[in-house]
């Protein structure tokens, strides 16, 4: 299955290694056409992504025979390709990595056949030979200049023991830019300096857009899972999970774990779920953001190192507003779009059932619909709907009913927010990881603590959690609507909608069970199918290997609970996602599992003046 690319190249210099990636490009073409007397129009659009690529040439030896007693200066030369068409351009960074460690900066000994650590030279730019050390220098070539050279590397420079910008260059948009450097590598060995064999290595990352940072791997220490942002401008912060030694933790064995949702945010990129490799170069290792997951007895424990889990961003590729590009992805493909509304960006999938999916809760905050701006970006509004009322927004929320409240107060139709509520509102995510209210942090913290006993961090998965939507707010509709009606209108982007419910009468129309039951579980109905016009799913030996699997990457549901009559309930065990259509008085079909026995797949009756997490999709609700 084909997963995103990662945005980051390299090449390593002594004992070269290159190698490359460039983002996906891919090219979507639609067209339209109307007809009215002689008047024709057609219209086509193409998104281009963007593609930069690094390679390296080997010119000259990068090793050499130093006889004891003398210097040599020139050891070896590597020469640069990059090609890059983004308008934010590229920069290379440089890091020691001697005898395959990262930071490490030494040309390491090998004497006599053996390792020799008190012999390894180390970097620096002594020119007298006492004592021993090597360094680089940088010389640019096609459409570079000295100018593009950084931190003094146009000269001897010492090796970094830590990324270090060395070269950048930014392109205009008309051009696809191609440029080359020279890296130039010096050793200065003292008389004293025993013959052998001195081997040593630099990686040079190029990374786009300007500023991004490069990727690196981090160590956990054993029997701890530990969770790594991952990239430049990422906020939040995140506990390590323990894994269980022995006994039974939350109903998970020694040997399986269910992964903790994220608890960061980085402005412009995705979060598609966690990698086992910072640079996602295993396509087999991406995992969703509370996904089961089992291992092999032992592993990860012991001896053996823990296991690092890496934050898998997705830069977003558009407006959610403006894409049609569903058609074009193959099955399991990500992707990521951004809200034109509030600027949040979420990863986008193509799953099982062939539609495209959010597979992130959706964050929106309180939204007004007065100006046309809005109303035009958001599928659609109800006449009279004054946006959602948001506890934390005091102007916007006053004599407003709980109906269409980012929350849920206490289940009230009626009841309007105070001011009051502010003292008792629910952690969630907002755009900075932090309270939104610095006043009264005490039930948000923004650091979570690592928590084993219950298998989890206390707070982390805010970001994952997303906000929380009475239907009313969901839907963008404070009237009541009889059973098997679905709304057109939602708080989805314009061209995006609530996924549909309903019973089994109207299952050719639930997006939940055409995704689950269809396809996650292979057409396989509840055993209750025949004895109920609501089936679920019952019991750990049915319900629980459903529940996996939407868990699972990339489909990416989380447990992120729901709220009732002013409580918070059930975050990180359980999660109800809001529907379409409505199942009747107060209640609406929506995706429900309590976390043990019952899943329903589209088919709960959840009561409208709950709060519940929202998934938007492409296909419209007709």
């Amino acid at each position: 299955m084909k997963r995103i690319t990662f945005n980051e190249m390299f090449a390593i210099s002594f004992c070269l290694f290159f190698g490359g990636i460039s983002s996906v490009a891919f090219l979507l073409l639609s067209s339209s056409s109307s007809y009215a007397a002689t008047t024709q129009t057609a219209s086509a659009s193409v998104t281009v992504g963007s593609a930069c690529t690094l390679s390296a040439v080997e010119n000259t030896a990068h090793s050499a025979t130093i006889p004891s007693g003398t210097n040599q200066s020139d050891i070896g030369q590597t020469t640069f390709t990059m090609v890059c068409n983004d308008s934010g351009g590229f920069s290379l960074y440089a890091i020691g990595y001697g005898s395959n460690e990262l930071g490490n900066t030494k040309l390491v000994a090998v004497i006599n056949g053996a390792t020799a650590p008190g012999y390894d030279i180390n970097t620096g730019t002594n020119a007298s030979g006492t004592p021993s050390s090597w360094a680089m220098k940088l010389t640019p070539g096609t459409n570079l200049t000295a100018s593009n050279i950084l931190n003094g590397y146009g000269s001897y420079s010492a090796i970094p023991s830590s990324y270090t910008k060395v070269a950048t260059l930014i392109p205009t948009t008309s051009i696809i830019a191609t440029s080359s450097l020279s890296a130039t590598y010096r050793v200065n060995i003292a008389a004293t300096q025993p013959a052998g064999n001195y081997n040593g290595k630099v990686r040079f990352v190029m990374v786009n857009p300007e500023n991004a940072t490069p990727l690196q791997p981090q160590t956990t220490q054993a029997g701890q899972i530990c969770y790594y942002p991952n990239g430049s401008g990422t906020l939040g912060s995140m506990g390590c999970q323990t894994i269980p030694s022995s006994g039974n933790i939350n109903g998970v064995s020694p040997t399986s774990a269910i992964l903790l949702a994220s608890n960061f945010s980085r402005e412009g990129y995705g979060f598609a779920g966690w990698s086992t490799t910072y640079d996602y170069s295993d396509p087999e290792g991406f995992y969703g953001p509370q996904e089961y997951i089992e291992f092999e007895s032992g592993a990860y424990s012991g001896n053996n190192s823990g296991l690092s889990l890496y934050a898998h961003w997705v830069k977003s590729a558009g407006s959610l507003q403006e894409w049609s590009g569903c058609s074009a992805l193959q099955e399991g493909a990500v992707t990521a779009l951004t809200d034109q509304r509030d600027n949040e960006t979420y990863a986008v999938a193509k799953l099982a059932d062939g539609k495209c999916w959010m597979i992130e809760n959706l964050r929106l905050e309180n939204t007004a619909t007065t100006g046309a701006t809005n109303i035009a970006l958001a599928q659609g509004y109800e006449t009279g709907f004054t946006g959602l009322a948001d506890p934390e927004g005091l102007a916007l929320f006053a004599n407003v009913t709980t109906a269409n409240s980012l929350y849920s107060i206490d289940g009230s139709t009626t009841n309007t927010i105070s001011g009051d509520y502010l003292a008792n509102r629910f952690p969630r995510y907002n755009n900075v990881n932090t309270p939104a209210n610095p006043t009264n942090v005490s039930d948000r913290p923004s650091n979570p603590t690592t928590n084993s006993a219950t298998n989890s961090t206390s707070n982390a998965g805010m970001y994952s959690y997303g906000n929380y939507y009475t239907w009313a707010a969901a839907v963008a509709n404070t009237t009541e609507a009889s059973i098997g009606d679905y709304n057109t209108k939602s708080i989805c982007p314009k061209g995006w909608s609530l996924p549909r419910g309903g019973n089994k009468s109207r299952e050719a129309t639930n997006d939940f069970w055409n995704l689950i039951v269809t396809h996650l579980n292979n057409g396989t109905n509840p055993a209750n199918y025949e004895s109920s016009t609501q089936p679920s799913y019952f019991g750990s030996a049915e319900a629980g290997p459903v529940a996996n699997a939407l868990r699972a990457y990339p489909n990416n549901f989380v447990y992120s609970g729901y709220i009732y009559s002013g409580s918070l309930s059930n975050r990180g065990s359980n999660f109800r996602y809001r529907s379409s259509t409505a199942f009747g008085g107060n209640l609406d079909y929506d995706l429900y599992f309590d976390g043990t026995l019952f899943l329903y797949p589209g088919t709960a009756g959840g009561n409208k003046n709950m709060a519940e997490s929202v998934r938007c999709i492409t296909t419209p609700a007709t």
